[in-house]
């Protein structure tokens, strides 16, 4: 196999295979928190939403609301439905499975609301007129 050089600039270490030396590659701290920063959504809740309680609930709020989105009021099914926590469940854990707590959503208000719901202030960009 041929040798080459790094690709990390200013680098002069020798490499078989890949385009960093063990110095300037990857971690693998590194290679975990990128994946961890790819997810959207919460995983940490993941086995909520695959038990058979989640599914009655998402029912239930499904019939309350007429498969109506709350905040567009469009008619939504399949992949476009989407529940939401009105109180996240890292807030207050007691409320996961509480229809009341939860909301349905079409996917294109979903991300509104939940941006809608950080804590982050929101942007400030200067005036350039």
């Amino acid at each position: 196999m041929a040798k080459k050089l790094c690709e990390f600039p200013g680098c002069q270490n020798v490499i078989e295979h890949g385009r960093y030396c063990e110095e300037h590659g990857y971690s693998d701290k590194f290679k975990r928190a990128k994946r961890k920063r790819r997810s959207v959504y919460h995983h940490d809740n993941k086995p909520v939403y695959h038990s058979d309680e989640w599914a009655n609930v998402c029912m239930e709020v499904d019939l309350r609301e007429h498969n109506q989105c709350q905040r567009c009021h469009r008619i939504v099914y399949g992949r476009h439905k989407q529940h939401h926590h009105i109180i996240p469940i890292k807030d207050d854990p007691t409320l996961k499975f509480e229809p009341s707590n939860i909301m349905l959503l079409c996917d294109r208000c979903h991300p509104i609301v939940e941006h809608e719901q950080e804590d982050k202030p929101p942007k400030v960009y200067p005036s350039y007129f």
